[in-house]
């Protein structure tokens, strides 16, 4: 993938990362760049267990969700992929945080990635793929915030009994934007 604008964009199906998308895609048009949507995955167990033992036939299945995982992403976002711009979704098996530095590594790329509000126990285990991204990447990064849907979500119990009961549930518009 040498030469040329790109846009790459952290994927996951989450909130976040569906925004982040969103942004991308925006991005994408208006630069009349590539868009290179990666969702990096790793085989249950890790990179380790799976060289120790390794199973070719699962990690064609795994990475055969991973591209269905892209596709449901896009289908969510936007009802399927955008015919107005140029997309070359990308399945890595690594490390979310590392793979999107190292693929972002053109002079002129963009790089998104989905920001979001996560408990202690929550970075304990799973390390920030934006914190990552920002520390290390040598282009451009656009840092998405979550939508305001998921701000409401992760508001504390007593502060989502404050919030007004509507007729029809607001998230599905929200999630289409």
């Amino acid at each position: 993938m040498a030469g040329g604008k790109r846009v790459i964009v952290g994927v996951s199906e989450s909130p976040a990362s569906l925004a982040a998308l969103r942004r991308a895609v925006a991005e994408a048009r208006r630069t009349d760049a590539l868009l290179v949507p990666v969702l990096a995955w790793m085989p249950p167990g890790g990179e380790r267990a799976y060289r120790s033992h390794p199973v070719p036939q699962l990690r064609s299945r795994w990475e055969q969700e991973a591209r269905r995982r892209l596709d449901t992403a896009f289908e969510q976002a936007f009802g399927g992929y955008p015919s107005d711009v140029d997309v070359h979704p990308l399945p890595v098996q690594y490390a979310a945080g590392p793979a999107l530095v190292q693929l972002a590594d053109q002079h002129d790329d963009v790089l998104v990635v989905g920001t979001g509000r996560r408990g202690r126990l929550r970075r304990l285990v799973h390390r920030s793929v934006s914190r990552y991204v920002l520390a290390h990447a040598t282009c451009p990064v656009i840092a998405v915030p979550p939508p305001d849907l998921m701000r409401e979500l992760s508001l504390p119990a007593r502060a989502l009994r404050k919030l007004p009961v509507m007729d029809t549930p607001q998230w599905a518009t929200a999630v289409r934007g």
